[in-house]
Parts: C-alpha cells; sequence; structure tokens
C-alpha cells in the first residue's frame, strides 16, 4: 500500500524529469505500480482511510510522483457526495499511458481555492490557467488507443497530469510577480 512518504515532495529533482514513453505489453511491475497508485488514490478519498493512514487526498498521481519515470498516470475522480457513507462511495477511474492533449477549448478556467498537488506540501497562492475542455489520446492496460474527453475539474486534473510526466508542477504556471494574472479572463470553478 502507498503511503505519503512514497510520493516524491517537490524538493525532489526526479520530479522535473521528463517521463518515457512506456511499451507493451506492460509488465507485471508496471501492472501493479499502477493498481497502487489506484488504491491509494481510493483510501485518500475514504474518510476512514484517510484518517487510519495519514494520507492526503488526491484525485490524480503520476508515475513519476513515485520516482518512476513512465507516462503513465491515474485519476480518480469520485462520482458520489462526500457526505455519502465511505461504502457506498461511487468512483470513476482513468488510467492512461503515454498522454498527450489532442484538442482544447479556447475558454480557460481556474481553480478558486488554487490548485493542490501530493507533492506540493505547502500553500500555494496564485492561479493556474487551464483549460476548460480536453481531449487525451492515449493508450489503456492492454495498449489498446483510447480518447478521454474531460471537462472542468477533470480537465484540469488531466493537464496537470500531464504537466508531471513534462517535468512541470503547478506552482511553474504561476506568476510569482502577479499571482492572480488574467483572473479576469478566466472562469473560476
Amino acid at each position: 500500500m502507498l503511503l505519503m512518504k512514497d510520493i516524491l515532495d517537490e524538493k525532489d529533482k526526479r520530479l522535473r524529469d521528463i517521463s518515457k514513453e512506456v511499451k507493451f505489453p506492460l509488465t507485471k511491475k508496471d501492472k501493479d505500480m499502477i493498481q497502487n497508485m489506484i488504491d491509494y488514490l481510493r483510501n485518500s478519498q475514504l474518510h476512514e482511510m484517510s484518517e487510519k493512514y495519514s494520507l492526503r487526498p488526491g484525485m490524480g498521481l503520476s508515475a513519476i510522483q513515485l520516482g518512476i519515470p513512465k507516462r503513465v498516470f491515474v485519476v480518480v475522480y469520485e462520482l458520489t457526495d462526500e457526505d455519502v457513507e465511505d461504502e457506498k462511495k461511487e468512483f470513476d477511474t482513468y488510467i492512461i499511458i503515454n498522454p498527450k492533449i489532442i484538442s482544447n477549448s479556447v475558454e480557460k478556467i481556474y481553480v478558486q481555492d488554487g490548485e493542490g498537488c501530493l507533492s506540493v506540501n505547502r500553500p500555494v497562492e496564485g492561479i493556474v490557467p487551464r483549460y476548460a475542455r480536453v481531449t487525451v489520446e492515449g493508450y489503456d492496460l492492454d495498449g489498446n488507443l483510447i480518447h478521454v474527453r474531460g471537462r472542468e475539474e477533470l480537465a484540469i486534473c488531466f493537464q496537470h497530469e500531464i504537466d508531471h510526466l513534462n517535468g512541470i508542477l503547478f506552482v511553474d504556471h504561476i506568476d510569482s510577480k502577479n499571482p492572480y494574472k488574467d483572473k479576469d479572463k478566466m472562469r473560476a470553478i
């Protein structure tokens, strides 16, 4: 089981590495890593597990955040209300291997309360401009070509995780001299 100690902190230089394409078929080690990533994200969104193991809640996780420079990310998106009992929560799970954004909206958005990251363990002021909608092309676990469309929160998560694969952290998008630059040109979510 992955714990917070297994996730690289932003000070770790490996987070700046550009991840390598994954070859198919996936190895057992790759499949186990992906399952561990899914389990961490689900557990982190379940109050009881999050408390028990001191897990910071997360929606997305890239292999590079575990020190593995492979172009893989996982998103676990809670479908049910967070007030629902843990055992009744439902999740959508996205596994995207060798992802790339093939289309995006013109409209830009940002997270009103600020974007977060499991590798950034400090409060960060400012906005991160993101596309409101993206279509990501990649591969599933079996090597089949897939296209996934994300809107709003999911689109932000996809862009955030693809940034990780390219050695970019969300804090890199924030203008240090003017952290709320162009706020009036985007929509808050």
